[in-house]
C-alpha cells in the first residue's frame, strides 16, 4: 500500500517506520527532520528499535505517487493548513485517516473532504521527538480505528489488519466518536497538570492533591461529553485515566514536551474545545478554564 504520513513528528514518524516494513511509506514533515532522515536515516530507540532510510520530504510537490492511505498526524492547530496541502496530493480513492489529539479536528476535515474518505483513530503510544532524525518510543499503547458512521466496514478491517501486521496493535470500534471523546477527556486531565507542574505523568498518582484534581477534571469533562449525547460513565473514565497514568508513569506528556520547547500546545483543541462545548450546554467548565488559562 502507498502511504503518506502527513506530519512526521513523534507519533507520525513512529507509525511511518513500523508501516514501512511492509508498505511504501513517504514521510512528510519539517525540513530539519526530513534532511537528517534523508542523510542518515530515521532512528528510533526505546520500545521500538529502528534505523533505516525512508522516503521523506518537506516539499509537497515531491509527493507524486498515487496515495492509498494518508495518515494525518499534525498538531491540532496545524490542521487547517494541512488540509489545504493535502488537497493537492490526494484523489477520491485516497483514504484519509486522522490520528490527532483534540476534539475539533474531525469537524474541520469533514468540512473539506467527502465523509466516505475519512476514518478516525486514537492511539496511546508514548513517543518523544528527541531531535531531528531521532525518536524515542517510550510506551507501547493501544490504537483504535473506526468509520465515521460506526459501520465495521471491510476497509476498516483491512486497515486494522495492515496496522497489526506492521506491529501496531490495533482494533476497530463501531463508535469512534466516543473513543475520541474518551482520549480527549483523559488528555484534558493529564496533559495540562503535567505541564503546569512540569512533572512526569506518574507524579499525578503520587501527589494526593493532584490525584484528586485529576478526578475532578475527569468528572467535569465527562459531564460535558454527556451533555453532547456521548454516554460515558465518570467512574469508568477516571479508572481508565488512572490506568493510562500508571502505564505512562515515566513519560512526559506531549503538551509538556511542546511547552518545554517553547512551542504552541494543543490546550485549545482539548480543554478549550471542552469549554466551548460545555458553555453551549450550560455545563460548568471552571476547571478546564483554569487549566487553559494557566497553560496559555
Amino acid at each position: 500500500m502507498n502511504i503518506v504520513i502527513f506530519g512526521s513528528g513523534a507519533i507520525g514518524s513512529l507509525f511511518g517506520a513500523l508501516l514501512s516494513n511492509k508498505n511504501n511509506v513517504i514521510l512528510y514533515g519539517r525540513k530539519p527532520h526530513v534532511d537528517v532522515i534523508n542523510r542518515e536515516g530515521l532512528k528510533i530507540d526505546g520500545k521500538t528499535i529502528f534505523h533505516k532510510k525512508l522516503l521523506a520530504t518537506s516539499n509537497i510537490k515531491e509527493i507524486k505517487t498515487n496515495i492509498d492511505l494518508l495518515i494525518l498526524s499534525v498538531k491540532s492547530y496545524d490542521t487547517d493548513m494541512a488540509l489545504k496541502e493535502i488537497e493537492k496530493i490526494i484523489d477520491d480513492n485516497t483514504i484519509l485517516l486522522t490520528i490527532q489529539n483534540g476534539l475539533d479536528n474531525v469537524e474541520k476535515i469533514k468540512n473539506e473532504f467527502k465523509h466516505k474518505q475519512i476514518i478516525c483513530g486514537v492511539t496511546t503510544h508514548g513517543s518523544i521527538f528527541v531531535k531531528p532524525g531521532f525518536i524515542l518510543h517510550t510506551g507501547i499503547g493501544a490504537t483504535v480505528l473506526g468509520e465515521l458512521n460506526g459501520v465495521v466496514s471491510k476497509r476498516i478491517k483491512n486497515i486494522v489488519d495492515l496496522f497489526n501486521n506492521s506491529g501496531i496493535i490495533t482494533k476497530y470500534s463501531n463508535d469512534i466518536e466516543k473513543e475520541i471523546w474518551i482520549k480527549a477527556i483523559i488528555n484534558s486531565s493529564i496533559n495540562p497538570l503535567t505541564t503546569i507542574f512540569k512533572c512526569r505523568n506518574g507524579y499525578l498518582l503520587k501527589n494526593p492533591i493532584l490525584f484528586n484534581t485529576v478526578k475532578f477534571i475527569c468528572y467535569e469533562s465527562v459531564r460535558i461529553a454527556n451533555s453532547e449525547g456521548v454516554n460515558i460513565n465518570p467512574d469508568d473514565i477516571f479508572n481508565k485515566t488512572k490506568e493510562v497514568i500508571n502505564d505512562t508513569s515515566d513519560n512526559y506528556s506531549s503538551m509538556l514536551q511542546s511547552y518545554k520547547k517553547y512551542k504552541k500546545t494543543e490546550i485549545n483543541s482539548i480543554n478549550g474545545t471542552l469549554i466551548e462545548r460545555g458553555k453551549k450546554r450550560n455545563i460548568d467548565t471552571t476547571l478546564n478554564e483554569i487549566l487553559t488559562l494557566l497553560v496559555n
